[in-house]
């Protein structure tokens, strides 16, 4: 058995579970290649970007340290993890949807909120996935730039730190405020994320308003208050 050296020093990217995960889900799973399966889908999904999430069949087959942890739980890591991801649907940890023909490609969702909005907008004809995975949007409907863009046309050059700080507000967040937000704090020439962020914070605690003219009429700080957004 190799022997873990142990987590280093400093800042840690981090993949957060539900209680739930560990107070309901987890006693009951009775399954290694279950167990793994699912939390590495979990890590996946938390790292994806966009509002629809989901990981593939392919994917997860091409994912060599998902197939090194999966040997010698099976005759192969290839059944280890079909059977894994069987388990994991028929819990219903993960929701499952697959494309047309015999070589068609399997989609995977968590069973959360989030999946399951995806599930219900690809099965409504608002989205389509392909074989490839590639998500296609249906004909007529506006694509939405993603946080990272918005980020890098209004601000500037994306650094690490703020990307994790990103990805966790287009999870929180409803694309619609984040792309609000951002016009706001052009208009307002305070192009800082800080500003941003507390624009939405104070949207869902205070409640957004009726409409893009009030949002843009109100002053959201004084000068000295934006200045200080500035200099952190």
């Amino acid at each position: 058995m190799s022997r873990f050296a142990g987590f280093p020093h400093g800042k840690l990217r981090y993949t957060p579970l539900p209680d739930l995960f560990f107070s309901e889900l987890l006693p009951q799973v009775d399954s290694l290649a279950e167990l793994k399966v699912t939390l590495h889908v979990f890590w996946l999904l938390y790292h994806k970007q966009g509002n629809l999430r989901y990981v593939t069949l392919g994917e997860l087959q091409g994912d060599g340290a998902l197939m090194r942890g999966l040997s010698g739980l099976s005759e192969s890591p290839e059944l280890a993890l079909r059977e894994g991801l069987q388990r994991a649907v028929a819990r219903g940890t993960l929701l499952h949807m697959a494309s047309a023909g015999v070589d068609g490609e399997h989609f995977y969702f968590a069973n959360s909120v989030q999946g399951r909005q995806g599930v219900e907008r690809v099965q409504s004809g608002e989205v389509r996935l392909t074989p490839s995975g590639v998500l296609n949007e249906a004909i007529g409907l506006e694509e939405r730039p993603n946080i990272f863009v918005l980020y890098e046309q209004n601000i500037g050059l994306l650094q690490p730190l703020i990307a994790e700080e990103l990805k966790d507000a287009e999870a929180e967040f409803p694309a619609e405020w984040i792309e609000e937000a951002f016009r706001i704090a052009v208009e307002q020439n305070v192009r800082n994320w800080k500003y941003i962020r507390r624009i939405l914070e104070r949207w869902r605690t205070e409640g957004k308003g009726n409409g893009k003219d009030e949002a843009r009429e109100r002053t959201w700080y004084t000068q000295e208050e934006s200045r200080k957004f500035i200099r952190r």
